[in-house]
């Protein structure tokens, strides 16, 4: 439903693309290595693909431009597949909207910035709060798992509203 070489071409005009090319399957090997081709040959800092899914395959192409040396998050994607063709029966109106989406993505791609990793140590404890009947058996649960607990309750006792209780139903047994 989408010309897209009328959305190749209507994308080269813009003069912060560097390149543009219509590729088959991208996201295949063949497709990936033709992206890290021109990423060597053009030098490109940014990397805008108008296809399928970023659910299906954001991370594939993230993979591929950073094994070309980009930070994999200077990638955006314009999903062209499910929010045009798939749902769009003019070809025209499609290929007006395709050349949209992938104006907007490029347009975002050049405000993107490097991002890094961090890595910062999980220390395994919990924190319960409220030493009710709930929070009393959480905190239970939590350290016969194997991991340290620290049950904050911000009155003077802790049992809640079932310390307050004489009797419990059905054994009518003391609630303390």
């Amino acid at each position: 439903m989408v010309d897209v070489k009328k959305v190749v071409e209507e994308v080269k005009k813009i003069p912060e693309v560097v390149f543009a090319t219509d590729l088959q399957y991208s996201c295949s090997e063949l497709g990936q290595g033709s992206i890290k081709e021109a990423i060597r040959t053009y030098h490109l800092d940014r990397i805008v693909v108008s296809s399928c899914s970023p659910r299906m395959h954001e991370i594939t192409f993230q993979k591929c431009i950073e094994g070309a040396g980009i930070n994999r998050f200077l990638f955006e994607m314009a999903n062209i597949r499910e929010q045009v063709s798939w749902v769009t029966m003019d070809k025209q109106e499609a290929t007006d909207k395709a050349i949209r989406l992938t104006e907007m993505a490029i347009y975002k791609a050049l405000n993107l910035k490097p991002l890094f990793p961090l890595k910062s140590p999980v220390e395994k404890r919990a924190l319960v709060i409220g030493g009710g009947i709930s929070g009393i058996q959480a905190s239970l649960d939590i350290s016969l798992a194997g991991y340290k607990v620290t049950l904050v309750e911000k009155l003077p006792s802790i049992g809640g509203r079932m310390a307050q209780l004489e009797k419990t139903f059905p054994t009518l047994d003391c609630s303390a």
